[in-house]
């Protein structure tokens, strides 16, 4: 017998056998949903129920009573991968698993489906967009914004493995601020060809146009407020003028020449403020020298974005311009629409959307997950010098995406929870009310370095390019010292998989609300919790294969008797629910989770028992046999988050 989800064959027919025996002890009641949950300690069984407790509350019974008369008319002749049924607890019902036969199923299963073991269709298959990363084209990737395309890219090889038609977009945020200040200092040094990887030049380039223009900007302030005597205005100014002025002789000493010539070329311009709103405003009016030099500087960092997103095995379908929608009118169209809504108002030249209103007028409190009478803040949508903000264009953009698709998944930082917020309130006030329902934000938290503060407005971030390659360096120093009959070819290959590997798992595995804390000394740990940990766990699983030379063709899995082969073999039928949960819930951290623990049990098994040695034969191939099935739920659980899996370290 082989079985996608063996797991759920084994509960299906501990549901038969406790459905019937309530039938027959119960015959006037009928239960509508019977849970079944996992025991905390293995010999207690695999499955246990809890219904006595709830059928206790309703008669003279003790749950211990009643347990012991549902066990006691249970059918064994009826039972196939049930060995037995115990009462215990004072009332649980206990199931166990036959596994002279559950083995089998077990291990045949994962080694005939190979891969596709584990992957369960959904039945109604949906056409789904997933947006991620979408950093601004202004600076490198770096590691605190790394996270987002891990989360992303696992979430989209999720849905895809479990049947639905996955569309991954990278929305290019070109309109706004950032990218004009980018594009007035790229314009003031000539527009120069990078001499390196062109998102690096470019976040140079940005980092010093902006704290030299924040401080001519703040000097122009502070004499105004002494002029008109503002004297409680004046100390803060002084304190922001002398902060980023520290800033900038960090950037002069890292950046000599960029930083004279930059300052040099804004030194000559009165008003840069001026002339960089001047250029945010007629980009998003579509004013051809503004999108001619927008357009070139954002596709040079694209550029840059492309290759180290490739080199981690992220790709996109679709690169969607947020500058397309404003120009195409889409945004023009959306705005039209609010303002024929009772909910858009002008105030101070400002016009703003009353989200508050809207979610009191439709009572959305339970639909946003709110408690009722929570107050929503107005949403900016255009500013008084006539530009929108992002929000709005993101109403037009999530319309556009819903003509393409029947659910929208944006992986966007917790941080961006109100914006969000505010965006399906936009969708529900213009009527777009499934699309709404379908619009999911998939939150995540920061990751921090000790002892570092990242800023990319200061230049204060870590490269996620430079965090690459570390981590492939110190995996080549692992790779050399634990292998070192490998070739030099073979060790530059490994140590890539593994440091990239490495990288993707820290930023995977812990829960998208938790913040990752990035340590060298856990991310490139090669005995527990990591990347490299499971993946030298798998590669370990293809050695004993190699080494055995031969198809375990005599197995007879009722000899897998020790208690840590049948948790192997508990654990290797569990991975599809595992997946399931991973795939419908959103949570790839799960599928980090699972493997980890079915690598710590591997181990142990084969620290405490001989395989290819074991006798009789039988037993050794059925030992060969479950490594087998391992080495095959490793790998495909480590492809779902995107991590390689080796055959050698």
């Amino acid at each position: 017998m082989i079985s996608q989800n063996p797991m759920a064959e084994f509960r299906s027919e501990c549901l038969k056998a406790l459905t019937s025996s309530l039938e027959k002890v119960f015959p006037d009641r009928s239960f509508e949903q019977l849970n079944f949950a996992k025991p905390p300690v293995f010999e207690f069984g695999q499955l246990a129920s809890s219904i006595c407790f709830e059928i206790a509350k309703e008669t003279c019974e003790t749950p211990l009573q009643l347990a012991n008369r549902i066990v006691e008319s249970m059918d064994k002749a009826a039972f196939s991968l049930i060995e037995k049924v115990e009462v215990a607890g004072g009332g649980y019902i206990n199931f166990h698993i036959n596994f002279d036969k559950f083995s089998a199923i077990v291990i045949e299963s994962a080694r005939q489906l190979n891969e596709n073991y584990g992957l369960i269709k959904v039945e109604k298959p949906q056409r789904i967009i997933v947006e991620h990363t979408s950093v601004n084209p202004v600076h490198p990737i770096h590691v605190g914004q790394a996270r987002n395309p891990m989360l992303g890219d696992s979430i989209a090889r999720l849905l895809s493995s479990r049947g639905h038609v996955v569309s991954r977009h990278y929305y290019v945020d070109d309109v706004g601020r950032q990218t004009a200040v980018l594009a007035y200092g790229y314009n003031k040094l000539g527009r120069p060809k990078p001499a390196e990887k062109p998102d690096h030049f470019l976040g140079k380039i940005y980092t010093i146009t902006s704290c030299l223009v924040e401080i001519k900007r703040l000097k122009k302030e502070l004499e105004a407020a002494r002029a008109l005597n503002k004297e409680d205005e004046t100390p803060r100014l002084q304190r922001e003028i002398d902060e980023w002025i520290s800033v900038a002789a960090e950037l002069k000493e890292k950046y000599p020449q960029l930083f004279d010539e930059l300052l040099q070329k804004i030194s000559e311009d009165e008003d840069p403020e001026k002339a960089i709103n001047e250029l945010n405003r007629a980009y998003e009016a579509g004013e051809e020298k503004a999108r001619a030099l927008i357009r070139e500087v954002s596709q040079l960092c694209l550029e840059g974005f492309r290759e180290t997103l490739t080199r981690v095995g992220v790709t996109y379908d679709s690169w969607d311009w947020e500058s397309e929608f404003v120009w195409s009118g889409l945004v023009g169209k959306v705005l039209h629409m609010l303002k024929r809504t009772s909910y858009v108002f002008m105030q101070g030249g400002v016009l703003e959307f009353d989200a508050n209103k809207v979610v009191r007028d439709l009572s959305l409190w339970s639909k946003l997950g709110l408690r009722e009478g929570y107050e929503i803040p107005s949403l900016t949508l255009v500013r008084a010098d006539g530009t929108t903000l992002y929000t709005t264009r993101d109403i037009a953009y999530t319309i556009w995406k819903f003509g393409r698709a029947e659910k929208c998944i944006n992986v966007i930082g917790m941080e961006q929870s109100l914006a969000q917020m505010q965006l399906k309130v936009a969708l529900y006030a213009l009527g777009y009310w499934r699309q709404a329902d379908n619009l999911v934000h998939f939150a995540y938290n920061l990751v921090t370095l000790p002892g570092y503060k990242m800023s990319s407005r200061r230049g204060r971030y870590i490269a996620f390019d430079d965090v690459i390659e570390e981590a492939i360096r110190r995996a080549y120093e692992e790779v050399s010292k634990r292998s070192p009959n490998l070739s030099e070819e073979e060790k530059r290959q490994v140590s890539e998989i593994i440091g990239i590997g490495a990288v993707r798992y820290a930023l995977i595995a812990v829960d998208p609300a938790k913040p990752v804390e990035f340590k060298w000394d856990k991310v490139l740990d090669f005995e527990r919790n990591s990347a490299p940990y499971i993946q030298y766990s798998h590669a370990r699983a293809c050695s004993i294969l190699r080494k055995a030379a031969r198809k375990p063709e005599r197995a007879s899995y009722d000899l897998l008797r020790e208690k840590l082969e049948r948790e192997i073999v508990l654990a290797i039928a569990e991975f599809p629910e595992v997946f399931i949960e991973a795939a419908d819930m959103l949570k790839p951290n799960i599928i980090a989770e699972y493997a980890n623990a079915l690598a710590d049990k591997f181990n142990t098994f084969y620290n405490a028992f001989p395989v290819i040695k074991a006798e009789p034969v039988e037993l050794s191939d059925a030992r060969l046999a479950l490594v087998d099935a391992v080495r095959i739920v490793l790998r495909n659980a480590l492809n779902l988050i995107g991590i390689f899996a080796p055959e050698r370290m």
